[in-house]
């Protein structure tokens, strides 16, 4: 699909953490692949969703305030607008390499401000909190492992 015709197919916006272990993403049995991606994105509880969808016909991707505190400090706090990549081109492009089906969630990335530009990483006890204007506010306690 085009960009022009790509939020033709969106039914509805909603808040995604995309959260990472940082200490597997290069771990040493990987070999000449380099990178573990599946292994440090997929524990339990690291893709939280919500806690609303908000349908298309109610938001404009375009310019959205993002805002994401951790234990009380401003560690971001941009707009949609600042993304590499608008809504509409990310939805054209995913769709020329597969399928977008009815119920697949396309990530956008973020504005700069994660752990990683800061080189700030989650702990045990840590509470993020991330705002995207329109689609709510989503409450994250970090809580490590048991026996990490």
């Amino acid at each position: 699909m085009t960009p022009e015709s790509a939020l033709d197919h969106v039914a509805g916006y909603t808040i995604v953490n995309d959260i990472t272990t940082r200490d597997r993403v290069f771990p040493p049995d990987v070999g000449d692949i380099g990178a573990d991606w599946f292994r440090s994105k997929n524990a339990p509880g690291f893709l939280p969703t919500g806690p609303y969808l908000v349908p298309a016909p109610f938001v404009d991707p375009s310019d959205l305030s993002v805002r994401l505190e951790l234990n009380g400090e401003v560690m971001q706090d941009a707009t949609t607008a600042e993304l590499v990549f608008d809504v509409p081109t990310l939805i054209s492009a995913a769709s020329q390499t597969l399928p977008l089906l009815p119920g697949d969630l396309l990530l956008t990335g973020s504005p700069a401000g994660n752990g990683q530009h800061w080189k700030r990483f989650l702990r045990d006890g840590d509470v993020m909190t991330g705002t995207i204007e329109g689609l709510g506010t989503q409450v994250l306690r970090c809580v490590a492992e048991v026996g990490a």
